[in-house]
Order: structure tokens, then C-alpha cells, then sequence
């Protein structure tokens, strides 16, 4: 999880993009960022991350300017019918490895 919001924050401020990144349950010991959101489900257990992707996308007052990294084809049919767009997380993860 550290490794993971390490690379996310550098991906962020060399794109200039927002980031929110959603984990089952709260990370042990706490992971903090002034640069992206470290967020998690309010109660760990399976797709619980995805059922708060799902949730965050129905508060954001434009969803179709979301963008949902997910190689799950279950969370992208419902991030889709919130109106966000998915970038597979394969092609997502090229991406933060090389910056």
C-alpha cells in the first residue's frame, strides 16, 4: 500500500490530476498524502473498495469527468453506470512504474 500511493502521488503532480486511491480496509499503520486521497471502505470485506468507488462516484457532482482504474469488469459495468470512464489497471500500472 505505501509503495502503491508513493508511485501514485509522483504520477499526480507530474500529470497535474487528482487521485483517490480506495483500499479495503484502513492501512496499518496509517498511510497520509498532501498530494492524493487515501481513502477506504468504511467496513472491510470483499468488494468493499469497490462498493465505495460506487458510492464517492454517485456524490461527485460530475462523475463523467472520473476516471476509475480497474481491471474488474463487475466495478467498471457500475463506475459506467455512474457515467465515470475505467482506464484498465494494467495499462494504468505502465504508466506509474515508468515515472
Amino acid at each position: 500500500m505505501v509503495r502503491l500511493v508513493g508511485l501514485l502521488e509522483r504520477w499526480a503532480v507530474a500529470n497535474g490530476e487528482e487521485v483517490t486511491v480506495v483500499f479495503e480496509q484502513p492501512p496499518r499503520p496509517p498511510i497520509s498524502s498532501t498530494v492524493i486521497e487515501v481513502a477506504h471502505a468504511p467496513r472491510p470485506r470483499r468488494d468493499s473498495a469497490d462498493d465505495e468507488i460506487v458510492r464517492l462516484l454517485a456524490c461527485d457532482p460530475q462523475p463523467g469527468a472520473v476516471r476509475v482504474v480497474t481491471s474488474d469488469l463487475w466495478l467498471a459495468d457500475r463506475v459506467h453506470a455512474k457515467g465515470a470512464t475505467v482506464e484498465p489497471s494494467e495499462s494504468f500500472r505502465t504508466q506509474i512504474d515508468v515515472e
